[in-house]
């Protein structure tokens, strides 16, 4: 079976690191999505959808981004139930982040989540920069996961072997 989310969109409100009784950091945060696409003369419609992050990943998050920063997510869907305090059940659907990254987005002066470089910081992974002075990360088969530059690649002109 397979529960992957993978998201890109805006965080809507300042973010607020907890902890819980026990210590371990926690994050709960919206992101508003665009629907890819608007009916004839409508406006995009758009989706707030509920993230939590936890301990390092929830820490990243928090230092790295901020209200109205770009964020790409990848992580499970998850649902919980509770009762309010008239009986009431309410069914909640969340997005529990493995994967934060960033987007690209151009550095914003002065807010707390500028951060001009690319990078990301998974569950699985250490925190990953592509700036010069970041040591190699070490993924989870040791390879180096730089892209590298646009000067390392040439165009190909040939349509010999192309499948279609």
């Amino acid at each position: 079976m397979l529960n992957r989310v993978i998201l890109m969109g805006r965080i809507t409100q300042d973010l607020d690191l907890r902890q819980t009784p026990n210590g371990t950091p926690v994050l709960t945060f919206n992101v508003a999505v665009d629907r890819g696409y608007a009916k004839q003369g409508e406006d995009k419609q758009t989706d707030f959808i509920t993230c939590v992050a936890w301990q390092k990943t929830a820490e990243f998050i928090s230092r790295y981004f901020g209200k109205g920063r770009m964020i790409a997510i990848e992580g499970n869907l998850r649902t919980r139930t509770y009762d309010d305090k008239n009986g009431s059940k309410h069914y909640v659907t969340e997005v529990y982040v493995d994967n934060a990254s960033f987007t690209g987005e151009p550095k914003q002066g002065g807010s707390s989540g500028s951060y001009s470089s690319g990078g990301s910081y998974s569950n699985n992974n250490n925190y990953r920069s592509n700036q010069q002075s970041a040591a190699p990360s070490q993924s989870n088969n040791n390879e180096d996961l730089s892209i590298g530059d646009l000067a390392d690649y040439e165009d190909v002109l040939s349509d010999d072997g192309v499948p279609f």
